[in-house]
This record gives structure tokens, sequence and C-alpha cells, in this order.
């Protein structure tokens, strides 16, 4: 079942039920409101019957017996007695009314309870009752109940009627509402069938369909954002790759020249056909993790920061000697809420970044706490127009294009912070002189927001 059609069936149902339930309470008013007026006439003939009012008051119509404690009637009835009169006449109840069919009538009956010693009028004078009995009232209500099957039938004619109006209405309105729901759903059908997500909807209105049609805007901005970032990638990645590549092929059509190198020439392109194959082994590695970015593998937990860095500084340290590169680190208590494979990149990168940069005999500095990490080196630091682009993919300062690596160290980085929704500045160490860069981690309640 459609949704236009699932509306059309609410729509109609409730009306229905409303419609129900309106000509069922008017029913069961007006026979309230009819049986109530017999009643009351008939309670009216029980007072003149009585004696305490004038004969002239007697209801026109009624006609009244007397039932006996035993089952007689006097005269006799027409209508077999229901329980209740009887009940009556052995003073169980002081009165009752009921509802009796005979011979194709229909009467309201009152049964007065008369205890021995009533007076009560009998043919033209005064009797006296000499055993428990009850004086019963009788009226016809034929035309009555008759004017209440006619009026039950016209209340259902009058509902069905309504009903039917109802559906109509409510397929004429469905129709008109839901065709901006129609349109926008087009749209979006346009969309899936073209695949051009720079497409737009008209985002007019503040109403729910306003709101659905900015969120789905909102939805096509992050997928057309997300191809360009990858066509962006891919057409990055080709280029850095040419690179390698043209230098390992062109090392490659030299291997069937072995013969007349020298050994030195042999192991000059051992060793660079080697670094060629580690430099795409690390381009290949960190486009990987760049692909994979907030996707990655593993769950959030709470990290303790000073264990990670201190794992990635001994790691760090054995690579600096080379270098013989001092790395002092001074690290307190921090948490943050992360994947610890990728706070360990982000650290490892930038720990990797200050090593290249430093010269032989420098010293990089670690220091953690107060909810920061800071690493700074003693190198020749990052001139202030070039900070802007030290996260930018495969970008790398004119003066470390010499140097090895793919430029994606620190935007990987970057994308880490942006993932526990910290912040990474870079400036000049104010005592070593080098590059300053400063991790600040989340609070528990900015990583929940």
């Amino acid at each position: 079942m459609s949704f236009r059609h699932r509306v059309m069936a609410a729509v109609t149902i409730t009306v229905a039920v409303g419609i129900a339930a309106v000509c069922s309470v008017a029913y069961a008013e007006t026979r309230a409101s009819v049986l109530s007026s017999v009643d009351q006439s008939l309670l009216h003939s029980a007072r003149a019957n009585s004696g305490a009012s004038d004969h002239e008051n007697f209801v026109a119509g009624t006609s009244f017996q007397l039932v006996l404690a035993n089952g007689q009637v006097y005269p006799p009835s027409s209508f077999a007695l229901p329980a209740i009169v009887m009940a009556v006449a052995h003073q169980h109840t002081p009165r009752a009314f009921a509802t009796v069919a005979a011979k194709g009538s229909i009467f309201r009956i009152l049964a007065v309870a008369l205890p021995i010693g009533s007076e009560i009028r009998c043919a033209q004078d005064e009797c006296v009752t000499t055993t428990d009995a009850a004086q019963l009232f009788t009226v016809e209500i034929t035309g009555q109940i008759a004017e209440l099957k006619h009026l039950k039938l016209r209340l259902g004619a009058i509902a069905l009627i309504a009903i039917v109006m109802a559906g109509v209405l409510a397929l004429l309105v469905s129709r008109s509402a839901l065709r901006p729901l129609t349109r926008v759903t087009d749209d979006i059908e346009a969309v899936a069938t073209s695949g051009d997500v720079s497409y737009r909807l008209s985002e007019h209105g503040n109403d729910e369909l306003g709101r659905l049609r900015r969120t789905f805007n909102s939805l096509l901005t992050s997928v057309d954002d997300s191809q360009q970032l990858q066509r962006q990638l891919v057409l990055d990645a080709s280029h850095e790759l040419r690179t390698p590549l043209t230098s390992l092929r062109t090392n490659a059509q030299m291997l069937p020249y072995l013969s007349r190198m020298s050994a030195e020439e042999v192991a000059q392109l051992s060793a660079d056909m080697t670094a060629q194959v580690n430099e795409l082994a690390t381009l290949i590695t960190d486009l990987g993790e760049l692909a994979r970015g907030e996707r990655s593998e593993g769950d959030i937990e709470e990290i303790a920061v000073e264990d990670v860095v201190g794992d990635v500084v001994t790691t760090a340290r054995t690579h600096a000697r080379t270098k013989h590169i001092t790395i002092e680190l001074d690290a307190s208590a921090v948490t943050v809420h992360a994947r610890a494979d990728r706070l360990t990149r982000a650290v490892s990168n930038l720990l990797s970044n200050a090593i290249k940069f430093t010269p032989e005999g420098g010293t990089i500095r670690v220091r953690l706490g107060a909810q920061q990490l800071v690493i700074e080196d003693s190198g020749p630091g990052i001139a202030a127009g070039e900070r802007d682009r030290v996260f930018d993919r495969f970008w790398r300062s004119p003066s470390a294009r010499s140097l090895p690596g793919s430029g994606l160290g620190l935007a990987i980085v970057d994308q880490v912070v942006r993932e526990i929704h910290g912040r990474i500045t870079v400036g000049e160490s104010p005592e070593l002189g080098g590059a300053a860069f400063t991790l600040i981690f989340p609070t528990t309640g900015d990583h929940d927001s």
C-alpha cells in the first residue's frame, strides 16, 4: 500500500469512527429521551391512581392491573410478566420499569409495590389490598419504537454517505497535500538515476518538507565533497606514484647490463631500487590510511595518552640514534577517547617528521600534559607562509622536496585529530628554534558533543 493510500485510509477510518460515535450517541440520547418521557407518564398515572391526586390527572392511553404475590393478574394480562414485576409484587423492590412485546405490539410497564392494607382505586370505589401485590401500569410504545428504528436507519444512511464523502475528500486532500512530497521524491529519484550529486533541491519553506530538502541537499553536498576529495586523491596519488615508478623502471632497464657494471654500480643500483620500492610501499600504506579515514577499524576507547606517547618515543629513539638526535620526554596523565592504532599513527608521524628535519646532534622535546601534546625540534622550522598548507595531502615545502617522503604523514595526523574532535596547530619553538606542533585533545564533554 502506498503512502498516499495509507493517508487516505487513516483519514477515512478516523472520520468513520467519529461519525459512528456521533450517530451512536445521538441515537442513544434520543432513545433515552423517549423512554424517559414514557416513564414520566407512567409515574404520573401511578400517582393519579393512588388517590393522592385528582382522577383527571390520569394519563390517557395508560391501563393498569393488579398483580398478586401468587402470580394472579386482574384483569388478565395479554403478555407474559417479566421476573422484575414479581420481584416488586413480593416487595423486593419498590418499583421497576420494563419493556415487553406481545402480539406485534410493544409496551412499557411500571410496577409499583403495594404492601398489605394499601388503598387503591378499584372501579369507582376505593379498595384495600389484603396481601402483598404490585400495581402494574402499561402504555403502548409501538409507534415510538418504530420511529426509533427509522431514526437508526436514517442515521446509518447519513453515516454511510458521510464516510463516502470523507473518502473522496481524503483522496483530494492527499493528492494536494502530498504533491510537494511527490515532487521531492521525483527529484531524489532523478538524482539517484543520473548520479549527478551537484544537483540541489529548492529549499523554500520552513515546514517539514523544507527541512527534508535542506537535509538532502546537505547529504548531496557531503557526497559531492567526498567524490571530489576521492578524485583529487587519485590524481595526487597518480602524480606521486609516477616519480618512483619512473625511476624504478629506469633502474630495471639497467638490469640486463649488470655484467658490464662495476661492483659499486651494482650496489648503487640495488640501493636505489630498494629505496624506490620502500617509497612506494610507504606511499601505498599512507594512501590506505587516508582512504580508510574515520571508517577505520577498531573500537573507540578511553586511552591513556602517556602510554601511547611513551611507546612511540621509545621506538623513535632507535631511529634518532643514527643522527645522534636526543629526544626528551616529559609526560603526565592525559586521557582521550580514540582508536588506539590511529592515535599511535598520528603521534608516530609527528615524531618521524621531527626526526626528518632535525639536523645531526639536534634535540626533539616531547611534552604531554594539560590535555595537549607539544612536539618541538631544533630543525629549520616552517616558514609562516607555509604553515597553513603543511597538513594538505601531498604538499611538501620547496626545501623538503629532495627529502624522502610522500607528503601524507601530516595529512594523516590532521585526519586523526579531526576524528577525535581535537585541534592541531603549528608554530615556532621559542627554545629550540625549530617547528612546534601542538595537538590539543578534547575534554570528555567536547568529545560527547
